[in-house]
């Protein structure tokens, strides 16, 4: 789809169009659709992350808790959307040893039980072993750090659904 197809759908078909974009939270398009026409991906993507920023906690939460777990039950169950499927199957969580799947679900329970929401990562560029890496990381920040690391890769992984989407 280009750019400009995407500018000319209506209100509906665009949220529907974008309702991927940001993890199984279509109220992101929906918040910006009035402000078409953009005149870049750069300007769309721009617009959705202020709209995630200005949504307020109780929104913001509500899109980090929409993510899966990173090599989670979902993935091993096949329930994942189609973009985590491809992006979680990218970084080679879709093969993973069953020592490596066991470590997977206990830095997600560690890190779930510490912060109330799933670590997010944007996957792209990684490898399992690094994923492990960020993971041990960040269960050592603190919760308005991880709120604020969180919303920024579900920005970048934003980014990187738009840029798969709109040619």
């Amino acid at each position: 789809m280009t750019l400009e197809q995407l500018n000319n759908l209506s209100t509906a078909d665009f949220v529907g169009a974008l309702g991927g974009i940001f993890e199984h939270s279509p109220w992101v398009p929906e918040a910006v659709a009035r402000m078409r026409p953009f005149a870049s991906v750069d300007r769309l993507h721009e617009a959705m992350v202020v709209a995630v920023e200005k949504s307020g906690q109780v929104a913001q939460l509500g899109l980090i808790r929409a993510h899966p777990d990173l090599a989670g039950k979902a993935a091993r169950q096949g329930s994942l959307t189609a973009e985590s499927t491809s992006e979680q199957k990218g970084a080679g969580l879709d093969r993973l040893t069953n020592d490596e799947f066991e470590e997977f679900h206990r830095l997600n329970n560690a890190y779930q039980s510490r912060f109330g929401f799933p670590f997010i990562l944007a996957v792209r560029g990684h490898d399992k072993h690094s994923i492990m890496a960020a993971f041990r990381q960040r269960l050592g920040h603190n919760a308005g750090e991880e709120v604020a690391e969180a919303l920024q890769q579900i920005a970048q992984i934003a980014r990187f659904r738009l840029d798969d989407l709109i040619a």
